[in-house]
């Protein structure tokens, strides 16, 4: 019997793939030997020492295509420093940048205090969230940098403020430096 790609997708019990929308969408495969891991499941599932046991495997692609993604600009927090985005939408999932304790209109610091920059930071995230049709409580990741983790205690009590139970996951380090000499910087992914 010859095997085709979707007969070789129902005897695994899994989608089969459109070859052609490989193609126009240019997709990227992680996963080397992904078919062979379809071939390699398929013969031992067909051997009778094997009927019993399951082999999932699964293939990570993602699309090349630029139209899935979409830059996020708002006027109502700092523009990027450099060249980034402030946030990106991509497979309903947001990504933000780094966000300072810049005040918009001016493009200063607010102050040179910890506790105003995360406040402001908090803010600056605020605006880009919102400008993205999402808020606080879409957050599911954060990464906090500090200048000095001595300030872990005053941030934490901002950042509280912030988020709603459940808090999202997150990470915090000391940093050598941030731009601008910056006292703190909050980056976050967020579910669309």
């Amino acid at each position: 019997m010859a095997w085709t790609a979707s007969s070789l997708a129902r005897s695994l019990n899994v989608p089969a793939i459109d070859v052609r929308l490989l193609r126009n969408r240019a997709l990227i495969v992680a996963g080397i030997g992904c078919a062979s891991a379809a071939a390699s499941s398929f013969w031992r599932s067909s051997l009778p020492s094997f009927s019993n046991r399951s082999n999932p495997f699964a293939c990570l692609a993602m699309s090349s295509d630029a139209s899935i993604k979409e830059a996020i600009q708002t006027d109502k927090a700092p523009a990027a420093l450099g060249p980034y985005s402030q946030a990106i939408k991509a497979n309903n999932t947001l990504f933000v940048s780094g966000v300072l304790g810049l005040i918009p209109e001016t493009g200063k610091f607010v102050s040179d205090g910890v506790e105003e920059q995360t406040e402001q930071v908090m803010k600056n995230m605020g605006e880009i969230l919102k400008a993205s049709g999402v808020s606080y409580s879409s957050v599911v990741k954060t990464t906090i940098m500090l200048a000095d983790l001595k300030d872990f205690k005053k941030v934490n009590e901002i950042y509280a403020k912030y988020f709603p139970a459940p808090a999202p996951a997150r990470s915090t380090y000391q940093v050598a430096a941030l731009p601008l000499d910056a006292r703190i910087e909050i980056e976050c992914i967020a579910a669309l």
